[in-house]
Parts: structure tokens; sequence; C-alpha cells
């Protein structure tokens, strides 16, 4: 037993040596998921976090990963995977697509995926995106709805369409919240009117630039924000939770449900705009296992449970009765088509 738990041991160390992580392998593996994660860290509490929970949590394969410093280790971790054999790729986030479509065409034999994007033509790479923007209009008119201020904001890491998806459409919720109430909620950080304008942090891992732009944010009365970078808004979040002001300024997580992930900042949480990541990765993985691969592209929506709006956990009484109806009323039209939510202006 002495000799198990010291054979244990060294396999940790050596993970934590060489910067792979490997799932349990309790049960016999049928395939290998290997991810390819963007910058931001596995521990980003959001994007990565999500996709590496999917691939710990499919009973089809072992899995594992290779964090990235910056883009340019996207190639070489990839082709590390090539050379271990993995049998599925996933490229996790928008920015890793290049490498993983270049590795699909040179490796035809192995099965790829890349999340947040698309891919077209390759036959053995399948796209898994997300329609975030029927969330984060939900998150958008909910923020409105609850602002003591009349004032909310919202930035990104970086301006990559797959983060201003999320600021565009939560300035639409508050647009319609204004056009439904008469009401005059300003969003910070992002204009309808002029997009590329909007406020970056300009990566995914500077936490203290996100923190200053949160404060500076607040400073001008923004009493809820949405930050779209996975991490970026952990301390903003801790910062909040420790104010002494009466009505304490609130956070809006985005892709994992911040509430199970967060360390601290639970309590001033008001919602997650969530993609549901991991079971796509599991649902890849499964198909592969199977041998039933296909190149059809996955999107996550509301209808089918791909994308969501979380529970309000602490502050679930603190959402008043009509707003949440209305919160639901809105889900239900962008399901069924009545409600456009891009001609909100």
């Amino acid at each position: 037993m002495k000799k198990s738990l010291k054979l244990i041991a060294v396999a940790a160390s050596l993970t934590l040596i060489t910067g792979v992580a490997v799932a349990p392998t309790a049960q016999a593996a049928k395939i290998k998921l290997c991810l390819a994660l963007d910058t931001g860290g596995i521990d980003d509490r959001s994007f990565n976090a999500g996709a590496w929970a999917g691939a710990q949590a499919s009973t089809v394969s072992t899995a594992e990963y290779l964090p990235a410093a910056s883009s340019a280790d996207f190639g070489p971790n990839i082709k590390s995977f090539v050379d271990k054999g993995c049998d599925l790729i996933v490229g996790v986030g928008y920015l890793v697509t290049d490498a993983i479509k270049a590795s699909a065409i040179a490796n035809p034999k192995v099965k790829y995926a890349i999340i947040d994007d698309t891919i077209s033509g390759v036959a053995n790479a399948k796209s898994i995106s997300f329609a975030t923007d029927q969330a984060a209009f939900m998150a958008g008119y909910l923020a409105a709805g609850m602002s003591k201020t009349k004032t909310v904001a919202t930035y990104g890491g970086i301006a990559l369409p797959t983060v201003t998806i999320f600021m565009d459409a939560y300035a639409r919720g508050v647009a319609y919240w204004n056009q439904k109430k008469g009401d005059k909620v300003k969003v910070l950080g992002y204009d309808l009117a002029n997009p590329t304008a909007g406020t970056f942090v300009g990566d995914f891992g500077d936490q203290n630039k996100a923190l200053t732009i949160s404060k500076g944010f607040e400073q001008q009365g923004a009493d809820i924000i949405l930050p779209v970078g996975g991490i970026l808004g952990a301390s903003y979040a801790a910062a909040s939770e420790k104010s002494t002001k009466k009505n304490k300024p609130l956070t809006i997580w985005v892709d994992s449900d911040g509430y199970n992930t967060l360390p601290a900042g639970k309590s001033v949480l008001l919602t997650t705009v969530v993609k549901e990541i991991g079971a796509s990765v599991k649902a890849v993985a499964a198909e592969v296992a199977a041998k039933k691969f296909t190149n059809s592209k996955y999107v996550g929506t509301l209808k089918n449970k791909g994308v969501s709006l979380a529970p309000y956990h602490d502050l679930d009484k603190k959402v008043p009765a009509r707003l949440k109806s209305e919160i639901l009323k809105i889900k239900d039209q962008i399901i069924k088509g009545t409600l456009d939510i891009s001609k909100i202006k």
C-alpha cells in the first residue's frame, strides 16, 4: 500500500513539472483526448476550465492538456499531441483555429475539433460554436433591471468576435429594457453605434489591468459589470465582496457558472452567461469513440441548452419576481423566434 502511494505521489510531481495534466484512468481508455488550450491558463475559472472539466468527465477517454503562454505555442502543442498518438485533438478557443486547421489537413487520420470558431471543408475537423448572444441579451436586460445607478458596464479581453458577441448582446439587452420601460440605463465599455470603440484589456491574463478598468467603471457609476475574458473579472468580484458599500457592485460572469468556480466573490455574482463547453467536448469524444464522428457543425443555443443564464444563487431573493418572469418570457421568445435580438438598438 505504501509503495502504491509513493508511486502516485511521483506521478503527480511529474505532472506538475511537465505542465501536462492527465485525467484519472480508472476505466479502460477507448480514445486519447487532448486539449490545446488558449492563453489564460487551465484554472481560468471559465473557458479553459470548462473544457477541461468536460474532458475529465468523459467516460470514453483519457485526457490531457497543454497550456499556451502565447499564440506561438499553439502549433508546437498540437504537433506534440499528434506525435503522442492522440485520437481527438480539441483546440480550445478562436485563436487556436489556424493551428488546428493546418494540423487537421496534414493529419487526415486524426480527429479534430475547434471550440468557438468554424473550420469549413475539412472532413476530420468539427466546429463547435455557441449562440452566446441569446443568453447575453438576457443578462443585459437583467442588469438594466437590477441597476440602482442606471449605469452598467462591460469590457473584453481581446476584441475577437467570440468576445464582442457577449458585449454587443449585453448592450442590446439593456436597450431592450430601456425601450420596454421608457428608461435610460447607460452602458459603459461598449457602444452599439460604434462597436469598434469598445473597452478591452488586450489579453486574457492581466488581472491588474482588468481590475483598473472595473474600478474606473465603478467610479463612473456602474454598479453591474460584465467582464468577458475568463479569469479577468475575478479580482474585482473579490474586491466587491469586501466592499463596505451598502449596494455592492455586482459582477456577471461568462462561460462556466462562476458560482461553482470562483474562490471569492460569489456573494456579488448576479449570474453567468453560460456556454456548455464541457458538454460539447464530452459529446465529440463520444462520437469519436463510437466511430460516428462527423464534421457537422454544432451550435449551442437556448433551445438545445448549449447556452443559458445561470441561477442567481445568493442574490436570488434580491431579483424581483416580475423581472425573473420577464427574463423567462424573453428566453421563450428567443427560442420561438418571435424576438429578433439583432434588431434591438
